[in-house]
């Protein structure tokens, strides 16, 4: 064998390894893009189906409200305008947050996107001050517009969004956590003031709280009873 074929031999098989080295990794990137096109099918095949039930369950629900609106509206009716039971119905609708309200309590501003805050205010804080407010005595509470009834779920989605009534609350540009509670302003501005702030200004927090006559929006969401049923003696 002439010299020179000799120092081929090394290079040529070097250069089949490198070769065959890219070709099996061509057909594993291969085999891993249609994998991930695969999956991303399925998920957006699922997501479809998701989204289809939910649009029917919101249109159940949509018939089910009118429906009941009718037969309260017909009810009302029939009862006239008989003014204790008005007032009844009244209060029940206001003990279930189906009807906006205005009254003396505080408005509490938070706000925690400076670059000196600790961290930012979670669901946890949240609800933990709903309990302060409402063991103060709090008739009625709203956080950024959103009815805070028995039903309420405040949740993290992500790492940022807030879900209060399974819906992001509406924190545009320059505005901050707002919470609205009716009740005896003195009592919920000590409760509030001495359980709360405190903490929240020791993690940088930008914490105000007003005493005033606050407007709370009525509950937007539906009540949904799967077990519970009613208790005849």
């Amino acid at each position: 064998m002439h010299p020179w074929k000799k120092a081929l031999i090394l290079p040529v098989t070097l250069v089949m390894l490198a070769l065959g080295f890219l070709i099996a990794l061509q057909i594993q990137t291969q085999k891993n893009v249609s994998l991930a096109a695969q999956i991303t099918e399925e998920r957006m095949s699922h997501m479809k189906v998701v989204l289809a039930n939910s649009q029917a369950e919101n249109v159940r629900l949509r018939e089910r409200k009118k429906y009941l609106v009718e037969q309260l509206d017909e009810a009302k009716e029939s009862v006239g305008t008989d003014p204790a039971l008005l007032a009844e119905l009244a209060q029940l609708q206001i003990l279930d947050g189906t009807q906006a309200v205005e009254g003396p309590g505080i408005h509490i501003t938070i706000d925690d996107r400076s670059r000196n805050v600790g961290r930012s205010l979670s669901a946890d804080d949240l609800m933990k001050i709903v309990n302060t407010l409402r063991f103060a005595g709090a008739e009625a509470i709203s956080i950024n517009d959103r009815r805070v009834v028995s039903t309420t779920a405040i949740v993290m989605s992500g790492s940022s969004t807030v879900l209060v009534n399974e819906k992001p609350i509406n924190r545009v540009e320059g505005i901050p956590f707002e919470l609205n509670a009716i009740g005896d302003q003195e009592t919920l501005y000590d409760f509030f003031t001495q359980l709360e702030a405190t903490n929240l200004r020791t993690w940088g927090m930008s914490v105000n709280v007003t005493r005033k006559t606050v407007q709370i929006p009525s509950f937007k969401g539906t009540y949904t009873f799967n077990y519970a049923e009613p208790l005849i003696n």
